[in-house]
């Protein structure tokens, strides 16, 4: 007993670095995998990835339905928060904002195909209505050549988890420099340039990564409501993997390779642009 007393911060840590093993042990394995050929250890596969035009437009295809899901999920979310943040804060606030989060993506994503289909609910109660001559004159809404339905899909879901991790924020925001403002003749802009940005964008560009990282390797919602080309690059990935070419299969690998790296640098320059802010605005909040 004594030696767990001891020994706590460590042990709670074991299942940390034991999921964290697995992750990086995954992208060894999947390095390999992208290397590795009948005739031995090679590059080949990386330089042919970026010959296909299919890689190419995928990459696109999923770079632009990343950003626009999450630019605007964080654009309204914030919105949300900074206007209503009172009223989330009560018990009906948060069961109405949080219900979207109980379900599944895969779920909502089903759901945006029954509602907007050519064949969903809102057509056919249009059709019905009479202001409709046929179901298939209800604009293309899911599996389109843009992803609109992907994005419906994304923001519906992602909107809540942003209100979820900005709220805390705003709840915590230090008041008291409002007042120094106001002695000072400052008004509204003052407040968000001084207090509330240098606040909220480190949680803001938490976010942002999360979001980008989720959705743009995200398999599910692309899967039910993409077109078969271009396909974002987690369904691409996907049919390489089980495609009947075996050198595919590497390119399976390679692709998600490049994808993680990416990732991660982004992620790792990020938080350390982000950590420091955060304790410049600790060390400020304590000596104020």
């Amino acid at each position: 007993m004594k030696w767990y007393q001891t020994n706590k911060p460590a042990v709670l840590l074991i299942p940390a670095l034991l999921f964290l093993l697995m992750i990086v042990y995954s992208l060894v394995m999947a390095f390999a995998e992208s290397i590795r050929s009948p005739e031995g250890w090679t590059w080949q596969y990386y330089a042919d990835l970026f010959r296909q035009s299919q890689l190419i437009e995928s990459l696109g295809y999923s770079l632009l339905i990343t950003v626009v899901s999450v630019f605007f999920s964080v654009l309204i979310g914030w919105g949300v928060v900074r206007w209503f943040s009172s009223f989330i804060d009560e018990p009906a606030g948060k069961w109405l904002v949080w219900i979207p989060m109980l379900f599944p993506h895969f779920v909502w994503g089903y759901f945006i195909l029954l509602l907007l289909g050519q064949s969903g609910l809102v057509s056919s109660f249009l059709y019905q209505a009479g202001w409709l001559s046929s179901r298939e004159a209800f604009p293309v809404f899911t599996q389109d050549p843009y992803g609109i339905g992907i994005i419906i899909t994304y923001l519906w879901k992602e909107i809540p988890f942003v209100i979820l991790m900005l709220l805390p924020a705003y709840l915590q925001l230090p008041k008291q420099y409002g007042e120094v403002i106001s002695v000072l003749g400052g008004g509204r802009k003052e407040w968000f340039k001084t207090v509330e940005w240098p606040w909220v964008q480190p949680v803001i560009v938490e976010i942002t990564l999360i979001l980008t990282a989720f959705i743009f390797t995200a398999y599910e919602v692309p899967a039910l409501l993409g077109i078969s080309y271009p396909q974002m690059t987690a369904v691409l990935a996907y049919e390489w993997f089980y495609g009947a070419a075996w050198e595919e299969r590497s390119y399976a690998f390679g692709l998600l390779c490049i994808i993680a790296f990416i990732l991660g640098a982004i992620a790792l320059l990020s938080f350390t642009l982000m950590n420091r802010r955060r304790w410049l605005l600790s060390k400020s909040s304590h000596q104020y």
